[in-house]
């Protein structure tokens, strides 16, 4: 039985102290010649001190699993090298405590630098081995030091993922403002602002090793006849287009869609159709970017997915969990079943479109109660938990039963994999890798949370939130 120590947020005593010292477990490292902040590094040596608590468990549990599915034909080795492979980016705003339009609550020992940023999903990688880059927000993550930043995410075994544009802010710089929209707005001057906009945020991620920029736009309208929606459309795709040629030759556009907000009546991109044409407009290299939260309830997200990788324009994927809309809740927390049959669509798609190249995974979410990395590392174990289910779908039987029309025998291949119970598949693939057999519990147990406090004080406030 897993322990779990009581996190911070739950002694309400402890947010009013300061933190109590604790066993300095974590090891600092000061030998980056360019870092000039301690910054908290996991090592191997207080990985495996944490997996001999758990490894008696997990052993005959893991074999136990292994067995029963290598006797239904799968490839337990495949599934635990699939697994130990699937990187998710972290995004740079999900690591503070996220707001809504009504406040924010701040979490205590928040990243208030790039640094700490990166520093956090060091640790966030180091438990799970899943989360090997982060996705930076422009202008909210501008390095001052670019060759301090690549040597501390090198360390960390980081990469950089799509850097993402922001036009849905006026910046402090601007003589205009997006108020009325940014790549459609009836002002040439404002279209001008945004694709300079991008074009700077490219140079950013070039200098950096990025090689994908993330287009979302909250471009659209409040009320009917605001605005004229196919001028709003061609200036979107004109000035899309002009990015697109601006980009190098070895980068991908992602461009995202949403049906409403912050916009109401309209949203210039408001589903994958919309951004799929405007995808195609561009270029072979510009795809669609899915994220689970921009969808109306109940839509058929998985259906999506399928109709997108047989166009091979599924580029990016971003996870989070909704009850109504753009909720940005935990990863599977509300409909994991759904999710599930979203990833089985996803390694259909693997499988059968070379012509898709492999999509950027990343985690878009907002968390206002929770500690935004204990978030981020159950997201990540649900997004582990419902691939590792995909994968355990018997799809030639699937594929027979379709042809047969049996589509009782469909939802019990489907409801079979479904039901397994494949964490222990999970904790093989982390422990081969030299992760956390339990990432929330080491985390807990190693008093994290505490020592960013620490470092980092009880007010700091993440950036871009």
């Amino acid at each position: 039985m897993v322990e779990w120590p009581t996190p911070l947020s739950a002694n309400p005593s402890l947010q009013q102290q300061r933190p109590v010292d604790v066993v300095p477990l974590i090891e600092f490292d000061i030998s980056l010649p360019s870092f000039k902040k301690m910054e908290m590094k996991l090592n191997a040596e207080i990985l495996n001190e944490q997996n001999s608590r758990f490894i008696e468990t997990h052993k005959p549990e893991y074999h136990f699993l292994a067995q029963s599915l290598e006797k239904k034909g799968v490839q337990v080795n495949d599934v635990i090298k699939k697994l130990q492979e699937l990187q998710v980016a972290i995004p740079s705003w999900a690591l503070g405590a996220g707001g809504t339009r009504f406040g924010r609550f701040s979490y205590q020992g928040e990243p208030a630098s790039l640094e700490n940023k990166i520093s956090d999903v060091g640790i966030i990688h180091a438990l799970t081995n899943t989360a090997g880059a982060i996705s930076l927000h422009i202008p909210w993550d501008i390095p001052k030091d670019y060759n301090a930043i690549k040597e501390l995410a090198a360390s960390l075994d980081i990469k950089f993922d799509a850097v993402n544009s922001n036009t849905f802010q006026d910046q402090p710089s601007m003589n205009k403002s997006y108020r009325f929209g940014s790549l459609c707005n009836t002002d040439s001057s404002v279209r001008e602002i945004a694709i300079q906009h991008n074009l700077e945020v490219i140079d950013t991620g070039k200098k950096l090793g990025s090689n994908s920029l993330t287009v979302w736009l909250a471009d659209g309208s409040n009320f009917p006849g605001q605005q004229n929606f196919q001028e709003a459309l061609q200036n979107t795709k004109e000035s899309l287009k002009h990015i697109y040629k601006s980009m190098p030759d070895d980068w991908k556009l992602f461009i995202e869609y949403k049906p409403y907000e912050p916009n109401f009546y309209s949203t210039v991109i408001q589903d994958w159709g919309t951004s799929l044409m405007l995808a195609e407009g561009c270029g072979q290299r510009a795809y669609t970017l899915v994220d689970l939260g921009h969808h109306l309830p109940n839509t058929n997200i998985e259906q999506i997915v399928a109709t997108l990788m047989m166009k091979g324009k599924l580029g990016g994927f971003h996870f989070n969990d909704s009850k109504y809309g753009d909720d940005d809740l935990t990863v599977g927390s509300v409909k994991p079943y759904a999710l599930f049959l979203i990833w089985n669509e996803l390694v259909y798609g693997m499988e059968n479109n070379p012509n898709n190249p492999s999509p950027a995974w990343m985690i878009d979410a907002s968390h206002n109660i929770k500690d935004p990395l204990e978030d981020l590392l159950q997201s990540l174990e649900a997004i582990q938990i419902a691939y590792a289910q995909a994968l355990l779908v018997d799809q030639k039987g699937l594929q027979e039963a379709q042809k047969q029309q049996d589509a009782t025998l469909c939802q019990e291949i489907l409801q079979d994999a479904y039901r397994t119970d494949v964490r222990p598949l999970l904790r093989e693939a982390r422990l081969c890798s030299s992760a956390a057999i339990e990432p929330i519990a080491s985390y807990r147990s190693l008093n994290i949370r505490n020592q960013l406090i620490k470092e980092r004080g009880l007010h700091t406030v993440a950036s871009g939130l």
